[in-house]
């Protein structure tokens, strides 16, 4: 029984380090995209701010690893949370998006984070310089809808509406 049992450990020891050397691509992009967010809509210094710390690890072009990132299978589970943060909205190509989505999506980030639903707990655990306060919180959504509110100026109704 002990043998065995030394053989699996052995074994699950040897694939922990192989499973060291598949690494997935790094989510870093030098500078600020041309679709970024901030070529088209104003953002303020102090809401920039706060979307580097709280919502840019998960929602652009430019995440900053943790040490525990150089980890498998932890940088696999990272790079699937990115993955899936960045289909739902990644502000380095939020210009690239129908302006409806655009539209859309700043109503989906002032939801979220007065719903307490961004950031993600599970990051916030880990990152808790980005939990945000009620006055951050106001200050992201004020933004969201006083972009929605431009848009909603420039394009007519119906280009704006879920079908």
């Amino acid at each position: 029984m002990k043998k065995i049992f030394k053989r699996i450990l052995i074994a699950l020891l040897i694939i922990f380090i192989a499973i060291q050397f598949i690494r997935p691509a790094k989510n870093r992009s030098e500078g600020i995209s041309a679709n970024d967010i901030s070529t088209k809509y104003p953002v303020p210094d102090s809401v920039q701010a706060i979307l580097k710390v709280a919502c840019y690890d998960c929602h652009s072009n430019n995440t900053r690893y943790p040490w525990y990132a150089e980890i498998q299978p932890v940088a696999w589970w990272l790079n699937n949370h990115i993955k899936d943060g960045k289909s739902g909205l990644n502000f380095s190509e939020f210009t690239s998006y129908r302006i409806k989505k655009q539209f859309h999506r700043l109503d989906d980030i002032n939801k979220q984070v007065k719903k307490n639903e961004m950031p993600l707990s599970s990051y916030t655990l880990i990152h808790t310089d980005a939990k945000l306060t009620e006055g951050q919180k106001l200050a992201i959504a004020a933004w969201a809808t006083s972009i929605r509110d431009s848009i909603k100026a420039h394009y007519p109704p119906d280009s704006l509406v879920k079908k």
